[in-house]
């Protein structure tokens, strides 16, 4: 019930939310489009910032940072037939002071959506997802704990169901049928039980002696929702949001995993742009360090993953 109550918030709020930019907006642009065939295209986005102090009175650090997005399409229209293929790359770096150079974006995102129109405004459709990233990353401030790398988790679905399309603004994809893998080719982390994988069993009498290798991989099987809407909201300014919920039938169907993307593009010309995005994770198979006021840790367990990207750069389309 949960489930279909997220999603009902979704639908309720879709005109105040936001997501990726003038990239997705022109990818989810064609599908309405009455022109048949393929239609090919997408955006790449380059942003720096820098901070250079020389006996600055008042302190602070030298700093350097920079993140990257490319986002491409290849939709496919004829008759009744609709296909779109969606592959989102991200990365971002920040280097402050004397500290090594860590990662702040790390993104692999491809999404494969196959359909066959009932109606002007329905859908019976397939849909292919592949989620995970491109570098290690680490326990900071200690960069000797590695948490993360490619595959490492990686995230596979597949679902079926019904999708909503109006004009080229908003999608709603409802599947009562979806499998989804998570992935974690990781020995370490698949042994520790990371991203709810299940973990190495070892002796109880000798914690050294270990009787299974952890799993690397852990299937789930549920419902799934995917809502999308883009438009302009003034001239040159474009809003989007991008809302997945997944509901596993297996165990805790009431625990929702939701990954939501929300960003506004504001453009200043041909190829400046500036935006500002957010992305909120939760799932309560990823175990967070919790931390006391003095940042020592005193536990693991689920919460709510944020994280705000600005940027002002450049941008070019393909």
């Amino acid at each position: 019930m949960k489930f279909f109550f997220f999603a009902a918030i979704f639908i309720a709020t879709f005109s105040i939310s936001a997501q990726v930019t003038d990239k997705e907006t022109d990818l989810r642009k064609l599908n309405n489009d009455s022109t048949e065939g393929w239609k090919k295209g997408g955006m790449f986005t380059l942003a720096f910032s820098q901070v250079s102090l020389s006996n600055w009175a008042a302190g602070g650090e030298n700093s350097f940072s920079g993140n990257s997005i490319v986002n491409s399409f290849a939709n496919y229209k004829k008759d009744k037939i609709t296909w779109d293929n969606n592959l989102d790359f991200g990365y971002g770096f920040m280097k402050q002071g004397k500290e090594s150079m860590r990662k702040t974006d790390d993104k692999i995102d491809f999404s494969s959506k196959f359909g066959h129109k009932l109606t002007e405004r329905s859908f019976v459709a397939a849909l292919l997802n592949f989620k995970s990233q491109f570098m290690p990353g680490f326990n900071y401030p200690n960069d000797s704990v590695q948490i993360s790398k490619f595959l490492a988790p990686g995230y596979l679905l597949f679902a079926a169901g019904y999708d909503y399309k109006k004009k080229d603004f908003l999608s709603l994809f409802f599947a009562p049928i979806t499998s989804k893998m998570t992935i974690v080719n990781d020995a370490t982390l698949a042994n520790a039980g990371a991203f709810g994988v299940e973990p190495a069993v070892f002796d109880a009498t000798d914690s050294t002696l270990m009787l299974r290798t952890g799993k690397k991989t852990r299937l789930e099987f549920g419902g799934y929702f995917k809502g999308a809407f883009t438009k302009d909201i003034m001239t040159n300014v474009k809003l989007s949001t991008k809302l997945e919920l997944f509901s596993n039938y297996l165990k805790n169907p009431q625990n929702i995993d939701i990954y939501w993307e929300t960003s506004i593009g504001m453009k200043v010309n041909k190829y400046i742009l500036v935006t500002i995005g957010t992305t909120l994770v939760y799932d309560d198979d990823i175990m967070i360090e919790l931390k006391d006021a003095a940042r020592n840790v005193t536990g693991k367990g689920p919460r709510t993953q944020f994280k705000e990207v600005f940027g002002l750069g450049f941008s070019y389309k393909f």
